[in-house]
């Protein structure tokens, strides 16, 4: 109840953005983390088949940010927000309906374009319409996100039971419904005339040292947070021998999302300077690999309960901290990346952000799986965990830096305290 009465403080255009932000997630959700055993199991495909598809798939998203956002700025977040949805529908009918490795293919990349379109729109358009209140906008972004996260594999789950060609088309029928809802009812907003070229922009957000800096010093909280579909789920299975266990981690987080996300940023918004945050965030999320560290690679198979109960408990913990950590600084750095530029660059400046930590974090999540293949097999499984924690505790030190040196955004006072 209170994230409907506080969803329902917000104007009506985010509160559609926030149920639509739950469509999307239960829709990805719904079809992705089963692709892979479609294409092995139902098609025959061999692994390296199944990872250029999927690859093409993360690259053409990751790859294209920056064409979502200029095309937020330009031609108007509504109309890049309907496309992108539209295009999903399209990418998702897709794998419904075909088997050839081209068709497949094809629809890798269009629904990865389509992600590469309506995200750095939908977080542009959220950050224009919610003003001075974006963190707490955010904030209920990342629950609702969750929310349809949670749901996405459960539903996917239940209808692979008839077969994934019901599933992709039940994900393709959901963003076909975004879509028309979003044409219907999105309010539209008047765009400005933009008086430089796309490269001119381009240039410069790039050539914005401050901005950059924070990008590069954010690799930290995307690798960190990715852990949670690698590593953390790699140790409960480690830790316990069941192969569920990774689903209680994730169960246990995503709880907490929903218990906790507004009450903190509401919290913290009005003690200190945002900055001082995210570096809180980024701390407490490197204590997350702590408690796995300490007993990875423990002392083999567990026998009985009380020993899967004492294998997983290190794991849990480790794993609330890292999404509290997560709740922390996320709502906090997306509030702040507006303020890096002009307005009428919202839509690029979010783009080449998740462009940048797109590509870092995938070069983080690279190390994090050479190093749990490393120390496996020099009796270090400690490795992979150390590194998270140092890779987090960087990433606050650089954060704290850039906020002491002043090249961060200044962000509005407390209410309370611009009263007295």
């Amino acid at each position: 109840m209170r994230t409907w009465r506080e969803m329902r403080r917000f104007p009506f255009a985010v509160q559609l953005l926030l149920v639509n932000q739950l469509g999307v997630n239960t829709g990805f959700y719904l079809l992705i983390p089963y692709l892979a055993t479609h294409l092995t199991e139902n098609l025959g495909m061999s692994a390296a088949v199944v990872g250029i598809v999927l690859g093409v798939r993360n690259l053409s998203q990751q790859g294209l940010f920056i064409i979502g956002g200029s095309a937020a700025d330009r031609l108007g977040a509504r109309g890049v927000i309907i496309a992108g949805c539209g295009l999903r529908t399209l990418g998702f009918g897709l794998f419904a309906l075909g088997d050839d490795l081209a068709v497949l293919l094809a629809a890798s990349v269009l629904s990865g374009l389509a992600g590469a379109l309506f995200n750095p729109a939908v977080r542009a358009y959220l950050a224009q319409e919610a003003d001075d209140r974006k963190a707490e906008a955010f904030a209920l972004f990342n629950v609702f996100a969750t929310t349809g996260a949670l749901i996405g594999p459960v539903l996917g789950s239940a209808l692979l039971l008839v077969d994934f060609r019901t599933s992709a088309l039940t994900a393709a029928g959901i963003f076909a419904a975004l879509t028309v809802a979003q044409a219907l009812v999105l309010p539209a907003r008047q765009v400005r005339p933009a008086k430089s070229s796309v490269l001119a922009d381009w240039r410069e957000v790039v050539g914005n040292r401050a901005f950059l800096a924070f990008a590069l010093a954010m690799v930290g909280l995307f690798t960190l947070e990715n852990q949670l579909y690698l590593l953390l789920p790699a140790g409960a299975r480690q830790a316990t021998g069941w192969d569920g266990a990774a689903g209680i981690v994730f169960l246990t987080g995503t709880l907490a999302n929903l218990a906790l996300q507004l009450r903190i940023t509401r919290t913290l918004k009005a003690r200190g300077a945002r900055a001082r945050w995210i570096s809180t965030g980024l701390g407490v999320a490197a204590l997350g690999f702590l408690p796995p560290m300490l007993v990875a690679g423990g002392s083999g198979e567990p026998d009985g309960t009380a020993d899967i109960v004492l294998g997983l408990l290190p794991v849990l913990v480790g794993a609330l901290l890292l999404y509290v950590g997560v709740m922390i600084a996320q709502p906090f750095v997306m509030e702040l990346i507006p303020g890096f530029g002009r307005p009428g660059l919202t839509g690029t400046y979010y783009g080449i952000f998740y462009l940048a930590s797109g590509v870092t974090a995938a070069v983080g999540n690279t190390v994090v799986g050479w190093a749990m293949d490393a120390g496996g097999g020099r009796d270090a499984a400690w490795l992979p965990w150390a590194f998270c924690a140092l890779l987090g505790l960087g990433s606050a030190l650089g954060v704290a830096w850039l906020h002491r040196l002043g090249s961060l955004p200044r962000t509005p006072e407390p209410a309370v305290a611009a009263t007295a």
